[in-house]
């Protein structure tokens, strides 16, 4: 039983720091019924969780199966200073209210993966604005600078002599302070969070709490372009507040080989079943499109409902076999004669006038299904049916 749990917690894993903790744990709770504490912080920079927020999430969800309480970090302190983690530059500081606002957001939305009886919410602000400056300044004194500027990102900004500020230093040693308020047995984070994550081992080993907690890191999911981390601010992700229709049709539009990744990462299948349908795939007996639509319809029903899953087949179906539009997409209203780069951003169809020029010339933009190759097209007063890629639609009328 201990193994199967094992092989199921370390599915998907990039690296684990002391697995022998981990089973230690796993065989306290199987002969005992020890629960034991495994955190993970998130800090709400950004009012929505996405597909790869569930990465760690998924992986929180399958430890509650097997014993560990969620110690769920919602890093309200720590997100007005920003994770400088990856950065090339100092982050602008948030203010609270943002904060607080997108914290909210977190707490409605963590639970359509969480069980909510194993789980504890906390807000580090709680011990980190109790900790004070003679607390902060103690802290401060548990790691050297220079071993700070061992660092990657730290240690190409000094040498590019870009500006590091102190509360960047400080950052991590907040984050490994979690830890030891918390008196955490795991924490899980992403690759790129290893120096934060092993913070916590050491500052636990500092202040002498009786335990040292093991670290294991999740790899980093890639967007839709398959290339870089699924970010809000790339464009590149998948909401957890996305409507069904389309969350449906971005898990739809990814490559056949980086959904394979999404199956490991977020399908709740058994590698078994997922090996198998991968090897379905290779013989040819099952078409690539019907696995991705397996993995649409998971998706679209854990954070939806099984007839909202169906539902979004039936309309990309639609759409798609029929060179169809939707049967419900967004209106908006213009000032015309205007320029058909202007009204594709100011129908929210693309990020900016560039981006809108480089799609025309692409081939990707239609108005009323004909393909737009005049990229300094005026649209005159009327109504016009406007298209971006195979996704993107927006009924506009031009007065």
């Amino acid at each position: 039983m201990i193994n199967e749990a094992l092989a199921e917690i370390k599915r998907g894993t990039a690296e684990i720091i002391d697995e022998q903790k981990i089973t230690e744990l796993l065989k306290s709770y199987f002969d005992e019924g020890k629960n034991y504490y495994v955190k993970a912080g998130f800090d709400p920079t950004a009012p929505d969780l996405h597909l790869g927020h569930t990465v760690l999430l998924q992986k929180l969800a399958t430890f509650q199966k097997y014993g560990a309480i969620v110690q769920f970090i919602i890093g309200d302190f720590t997100a007005m200073i920003g994770d400088p983690t990856g950065k090339s530059e100092t982050r602008k500081k948030l203010d609270r209210q943002t904060v607080l606002k997108n914290a909210q957001s977190y707490k409605e939305q963590v639970f359509k993966v969480l069980d909510p009886a194993k789980t504890e919410v906390v807000f580090n602000s709680k011990w980190l604005d109790a900790l004070g400056a003679s607390g902060l300044v103690e802290l401060t004194t548990l790691f050297s600078v220079a071993r700070m500027l061992e660092r990657d990102d730290f240690e190409k900004r000094f040498k590019a002599q870009k500006p590091i500020a102190i509360s960047e230093f400080i950052y991590p040693l907040l984050q490994g302070y979690d830890s030891v308020y918390l008196r955490s047995d795991i924490e899980i984070g992403g690759t790129d969070q290893k120096f934060n994550l092993l913070m916590g081992r050491h500052l636990q080993r500092s202040y002498g709490i009786g335990k040292e907690q093991a670290v294991m890191m999740m790899p980093i999911l890639e967007g839709l372009d398959g290339v870089q981390k699924m970010s809000k601010s790339l464009g590149n992700y998948i909401a957890l507040a996305e409507d069904p229709n389309t969350m449906f049709a971005k898990i739809m539009s990814i490559s056949d080989e980086l959904m394979w990744r999404y199956y490991e990462l977020l399908s709740s299948k058994s590698l078994a079943e997922i090996e198998e349908l991968k090897e379905g795939v290779a013989s040819g007996k099952v078409h690539p499109k019907f696995a991705k639509e397996l993995l649409a319809l998971e998706i679209v029903e854990r954070y939806h409902n099984s007839e909202a899953a169906q539902r979004a087949k039936e309309e990309f179906d639609r759409i798609h076999k029929k060179n169809d539009i939707p049967s419900d997409i967004k209106e908006i209203t213009l000032k015309g004669p205007i320029w058909i780069a202007k009204a594709l951003v100011e129908a929210g169809l693309e990020p900016s006038t560039s981006q809108a020029r480089r799609d025309i010339q692409a081939g990707a933009v239609r108005i009323d299904k004909e393909k737009v190759s005049d990229k300094d097209l005026q649209l005159e007063a009327g109504e016009y049916i406007a298209q971006v890629g195979k996704r993107k639609f927006a009924k506009l009328k031009v007065q």
